[in-house]
């Protein structure tokens, strides 16, 4: 049987086991975690914790009763806090799917929910920690018969379909996703109540991680103004200048122009601009061949490329790693490999678009590089409108895209 990816509120899903992101001590934490323990019975299901198994490390799992929830069992996998990559973070989340997919089959369980483990507040980033739930699940399922299901509980996910196709129906009431997420990631279990905390390892790490957000917000929005959306009022010239946004020259009075000599060389002095030089002696912009020539020539060198140079060439102009871009976009290391290391090798076009995401092409680029491989995006194909929605939307999320395809019908990716 197939891996599956639903979107859904993982404590309803009717399946014999779920899987829980839990913490390595006997507490209750946030997301997952939290909405886990109130569905199965927060007392019940914590004296259990305490009394019959405690403490457990990173990367292990451990089994309990579901108690109210339609579930027969939960499996516990204790999560690793993502810091870098380079604390063993990844050889961890592939324990907690291994070892929680053996022991569903040691209790003969015919159906399994994992949520995306890891991928919440504890950091870790969200392809990365999806392709790695889908190699394990993979690989299990080579040697194992088991209804498998990936649980993808996410209001942006929602937002995006409803902006696709407005009649898309969601798997969860959408007040409902808005009451839990308030309550899931801002509460914790103190023995007697949900109370806002920051004693549990998960709470403090999670709202260093809000804070962190918060604080770095306004940086971020101010940046990303146009100076007429920096402030609600309309900027007059004189604030205007005080502000800096239009160049300020030094004209004595308002009802007498410039000298041509000093507006010129006020103008030279006053503005920067990349793509232009100005020549304050001549007064004339220097000719499109000396700006563009470069460029153009660029352009110009890669005009033969097959599919798998042009990609290349499109990673290393946006400075990134093949790691990063196979990743992204789900595509197996090896079909990278060949893609690499063989300039005419020809990727199925599922592969081109999945790598196009991948790489964070914009739509011009993406439909040049499916054309070095034979392959147009069409108006009149449901995967083409969808991956070019994201593609022109600079929605790079795999996971997201995946969802749309099933939900309309289509062969999923990841699945």
């Amino acid at each position: 049987m197939p891996l599956k990816i639903v979107r859904n509120d993982i404590t309803k899903m009717n399946t014999e086991i779920i899987v829980n992101t839990a913490n390595d001590h006997p507490t209750v934490g946030t997301g997952c975690d939290f909405a886990i323990y109130q569905a199965a019975g927060c007392k019940e299901l914590l004296r259990y914790r305490k009394e019959h198994i405690g403490y457990v490390q990173e990367g292990d799992v451990f089994i309990t009763p579901a108690f109210h929830l339609s579930a027969k069992h939960i499996i516990h996998a204790v999560s690793p806090y993502y810091e870098d990559g380079m604390h063993g973070e990844e050889e961890k989340l592939r324990a907690c799917y291994r070892k929680s997919l053996q022991l569903a089959y040691e209790v003969h369980a015919e159906s399994i929910a994992f949520p995306l483990i890891s991928t919440g507040s504890f950091g870790y980033p969200k392809e990365e920690g999806l392709r790695i739930a889908v190699d394990e699940v993979n690989t299990f399922l080579l040697s194992h018969d088991m209804l498998i299901y990936l649980v993808v509980f996410d209001q942006k996910t929602s937002k995006l379909g409803s902006r696709l196709y407005p009649d898309l129906e969601s798997y969860i009431d959408q007040k409902y996703v808005e009451q839990k997420r308030q309550e899931e990631y801002f509460g914790v279990y103190d023995g007697g109540n949900f109370v806002p905390s920051v004693d549990s390892d998960s709470t403090a790490v999670f709202s260093d991680y809000t804070q962190r957000r918060r604080r770095e917000e306004p940086d971020r929005r101010s940046r990303n103004m146009m100076p007429s959306q920096a402030s609600s009022e309309p900027l007059s010239p004189p604030t205007a200048k005080k502000k800096g946004i239009f160049p300020e020259f030094a004209w004595k009075k308002k009802d007498k122009k410039p000298e041509p000599e000093i507006f010129q060389q006020e103008l030279k002095e006053s503005c920067t601009v990349d793509t232009v030089s100005f020549d304050a002696a001549e007064g004339d912009f220097l000719d499109f061949e000396s700006l563009h020539e470069s460029k153009l020539q660029e352009r110009m060198r890669h005009l033969s490329d097959t599919f798998s140079q042009y990609l290349l060439y499109l990673i290393q102009s946006k400075n990134m790693e093949n790691s990063e871009v196979y990743k992204r976009a789900i595509v197996d290391k090896k079909i990278f490999s060949k893609i690499k290391n063989n300039v005419n090798y020809h990727p199925q076009k599922m592969t081109a678009l999945c790598l196009c995401i991948g790489a964070k092409l914009n739509l011009d680029e993406s439909r040049d590089l499916l054309a070095r491989a034979g392959y147009a995006l069409s108006p009149c194909d449901k995967t083409d409108v969808i991956f070019s929605y994201f593609i022109e939307n600079k929605i790079y999320d795999m996971i997201e895209l995946d969802i749309q395809l099933e939900e309309h019908g289509l062969p999923c990716i990841i699945s």
